[in-house]
């Protein structure tokens, strides 16, 4: 569930910094989410924190590319190098 920003972007430059993943970059005409690094915050948030600021409610799950929380979990293990490493003791 890779999110996308839709062609009602403002760009008002507020979700760019916000990402943890640094997945949102600007484009030719407005701001671009990179799906291979967008994990809709989970790993560092409860919810997609680019949502939570933008002013104009353009961004979105991207139909194209549906991810459970599962595989959005193990992508920010990958993105953040923790794949494979054992879990801490509880």
């Amino acid at each position: 569930m890779a999110l996308i920003i839709t062609d009602e972007c403002i760009n008002c430059d507020v979700c760019e910094p916000e990402c943890p993943n640094t997945a949102i970059a600007q484009g030719a005409e407005i701001y671009l989410i990179n799906s291979a690094l967008c994990t809709e915050c989970v790993g560092h948030y409860n919810t997609p924190q680019c949502i939570e600021v933008c002013p104009v409610d353009c961004i979105i799950i991207n139909p194209d590319s549906i991810e459970t929380k599962e595989q959005l979990q193990d992508k920010y293990l990958a993105l953040t190098g923790q794949r494979g490493q054992q879990a801490p003791p509880v």
